[in-house]
């Protein structure tokens, strides 16, 4: 049995970043969880997940895009500028996960926000990660029953406007990580991650007249997951988290009565150390150690690659994406994301549709990459926001 959960241990480590310092392969494939193959070194990236479907079909940007419940991802301080009737929103998401290569996996995202008054107004979401089946086995390879590894992280938000035109959101947040069933590596009894982080976020929205149309101008920035470190032994290495500086723009023309076109764009930049070169005795010959204290690892981030600043370009990733709506009932969206290839190479193009019909709003994107150069490919996420609670 201990061999079984052993394994276990082990295969979970094949699907998860962090464990084995190389964001956690798949197989053989090299890619991870967040479809990317290389890149920086983190633990549980499956906070890097773009949940729902209005932004997954933006090319995953939506950091200052016109605000809905799914801020509280995105961009909790857009939470205070949800133009809705009611007081109450809440969105459930769904989506089958790297399907094209191991089936089981999804992710699904649980988000509700209340309107306490004009200025304030708080949220919380629930994000759960299900890795699949994982069968164990005893050192003769009998069958000891099956393990399902899983994530999840719970959070709290509070957003409140400054004037008619600002706002700030301050995000809580705790982090589950069980990926093992148990059992012991290089003899240290393995354990489930946990840690707690927060966000810090901002939103400025401007109306204004742009040729000669009515036009909302936005911009956002969210400073997300910076927190402990994560470990899964009691004296191991521990892990960064995602830490991730994300800043956008949104632009949105009203064209008449009922057609309206929105652009936007984004800008990712992970907040962690990168990984210095060594040579065949482990001394850092180029870069700096990546072994080093959160707020060192944060701030440090900026400056450490080994190839210098052009290095430093190489880890921004852009996301960007257009959507048409009409009558403020039927959207068409589509997007792009890019990350260059020494830094994860994901490269994906986006399409999607939604319709609101009542208090509802059911919103379905796609990821069109092909396999040869994407594990999201053929990806759908599956999204509902219902409004309610009208005074």
């Amino acid at each position: 049995m201990i061999f079984g959960k052993l394994s276990a241990f082990i295969t979970a480590c094949c699907l998860l970043p962090g464990m084995l310092l190389a964001q956690g392969t798949i197989g053989n494939s090299g890619t991870t969880t967040n479809g990317s193959s290389g890149g920086l070194p983190t633990a549980v990236p499956f906070l890097t997940i773009a949940p729902d479907s209005r932004s997954g079909a933006m090319g995953d940007a939506g950091v200052a895009l016109s605000p809905d419940v799914n801020a509280n991802y995105w961009n909790p301080s857009k939470l205070t500028f949800i133009d809705e009737p009611g007081q109450d929103q809440a969105s459930l998401s769904y989506s089958p996960w790297l399907r094209n290569l191991v089936g089981g996996i999804n992710l699904a995202y649980l988000s509700y926000a209340h309107r306490l008054d004009q200025r304030n107004t708080i949220g919380a979401s629930l994000r759960y990660f299900n890795l699949g089946s994982v069968q164990l086995v005893d050192a003769n390879q009998n069958s000891q029953g099956t393990y399902t590894p899983n994530e999840f992280s719970i959070d709290g938000s509070f957003a409140r406007k400054f004037g008619q035109n600002f706002s700030l959101g301050l995000t809580l947040r705790y982090i589950h990580s069980g990926i093992a069933s148990g059992g012991s590596l290089n003899g240290q009894q393995v354990n489930s991650g946990n840690a707690v982080a927060t966000d810090v976020s901002g939103y400025y929205q401007k109306y204004t007249r742009q040729f000669g149309k009515e036009a909302l101008l936005a911009f956002g920035l969210n400073m997300s997951n910076i927190g402990t470190k994560i470990g899964y032994t009691m004296s191991g290495k521990r892990y960064f988290l995602p830490a991730n500086l994300r800043l956008g723009v949104a632009d949105t023309w009203t064209l008449d009565q009922v057609n309206t076109f929105t652009v936007a764009f984004d800008l990712n930049k992970l907040l962690v150390p990168t990984p210095p070169i060594r040579n065949s005795s482990g001394n850092i010959i180029r870069g700096y150690d990546d072994d080093r204290s959160i707020p060192s690892g944060v701030f440090g981030s900026f400056g450490d690659a080994p190839g210098g600043f052009r290095e430093e370009l190489h880890e921004i990733s852009y996301a960007g994406g257009v959507e048409y709506g009409y009558d403020k009932q039927l959207f068409l969206r589509a997007g792009y994301y890019y990350e260059n290839p020494n830094k994860g190479n994901r490269q994906y193009g986006t399409l999607g549709a939604g319709y609101k019909y009542d208090i509802f709003r059911f919103d379905l994107s796609y990821l069109v990459a092909t396999q040869q150069k994407s594990a999201l490919a053929n990806t759908l996420r599956f999204t509902v926001i219902a409004n309610f609670g009208s005074k």
